[in-house]
């Protein structure tokens, strides 16, 4: 069911129209050679996730959408799909790369990356930082997530979720328990055991040490503390991530951005495994990067949250407006409704 679930995902149509931050160096929205995009939308008040909707005309799926992301990672909303499914292989950029500042997140650009699965392959373009998690794990928030952004031939987008914790000086990695098959029925379905376990209360996350990735990239953070700046980083060992990344499964389901326009047509992997990241790293990246996740969706094809509170809301106005106080004369207050 896994393999045919995330073949379903990969050759849906893809998300195509875009300017976000989460799809930035894709075909949705091409990096300009020298220049650092600083996106002009943001995570609170009049330019918020909750008005996305009314900054561009474009971004009408971010209030109407039914395949939104971020989601939370229940059960019912993902399939389970083990990484043997899927042909990965990102080569450690011996050279550094560039490290930028959008303004709404900092982005790694990639020096190459695929991503194969069956007769699709993608291409890492970059990897990028929010905080908190947008996923939810099964109800809860991480300290951040690691968005992973891949594009096919045929130009359709792949996003690999890790979550990012506070890192326990010599911890190890969290590697889940592998993805066995069962059979029930005469039907294949696939669970992971650690998951199944976690969920139910009978054993923890774990403690996780600091990713070496992770605190290479953080290591010159303060040279991109201003929107629309940009630094070279010394050399990155992606081996650590794949390695991780390949001992774990994923969690795969059809989204969207989580930026706007809010495009569907996304394939999200959202790993099982873990990234650390030190309490001083986190602290920097936080002062960077400040606030920068969209609040969770609706599971995948139920009302947009957004559509579905304003419906709401106009059914209440709606009740209300049939309804008028009576002033009490000799408190100033009401004494009781009636109807109009």
């Amino acid at each position: 069911m896994g393999g045919q679930f995330l073949r379903v995902l990969f050759l849906a149509a893809s998300a195509r129209e875009a300017f976000a931050s989460c799809a930035y160096g894709t075909h949705l929205q091409p990096r300009a050679e020298g220049e650092v995009k600083v996106n002009t939308f943001g995570y609170t008040g009049q330019i918020g996730p909750l008005n996305w909707h009314a900054l561009d005309a474009a971004n009408g799926a971010c209030l109407t959408g039914r395949q939104q992301s971020p989601i939370d990672m229940v059960a019912g909303s993902f399939n389970m799909i083990p990484s043997s499914e899927l042909a990965l292989d990102i080569p450690d950029f011996t050279a550094g790369t560039e490290f930028e500042n959008l303004g709404t997140t900092v982005e790694v650009i990639a020096k190459g990356g695929t991503l194969g699965f069956g007769s699709k392959s993608f291409t890492l373009q970059q990897f990028h930082f929010h905080l908190p998690s947008e996923h939810l794990d099964n109800g809860t928030s991480q300290a951040m997530e690691m968005h992973m952004v891949w594009q096919s031939e045929q130009q359709e987008i792949a996003v690999i979720g890790l979550y990012v914790q506070i890192a326990t000086e010599g911890a190890a990695p969290v590697v889940a328990a592998p993805v066995q098959t069962v059979e029930r029925r005469g039907r294949f379905s696939r669970r992971n055991v650690e998951l199944e376990r976690r969920q139910n209360g009978t054993v923890s996350a774990g403690a996780v040490a600091p990713s070496v990735l992770l605190e290479t990239v953080f290591s010159v953070a303060d040279a991109i503390t201003t929107p629309g700046t940009k630094v070279e980083t010394p050399p990155l060992i992606m081996s650590e991530v794949v390695n991780l990344l390949k001992a774990n499964s994923f969690q795969g389901y059809m989204g969207s951005l989580t930026t706007p326009p809010c495009s569907e047509g996304v394939n999200w992997l959202v790993s099982t495994a873990r990234l650390g990241v030190s309490a001083t790293s986190f602290l920097k990246m936080r002062d960077i990067i400040g606030f920068n996740s969209r609040f969770p969706q609706n599971a995948p094809g139920q009302p947009n949250a957004l559509q579905f509170a304003s419906t709401g809301l106009a059914v209440q106005n709606s009740a209300l407006s049939g309804v008028s106080f009576t002033p009490n004369a000799a408190t100033g207050g009401a004494t009781g409704a009636t109807a109009v």
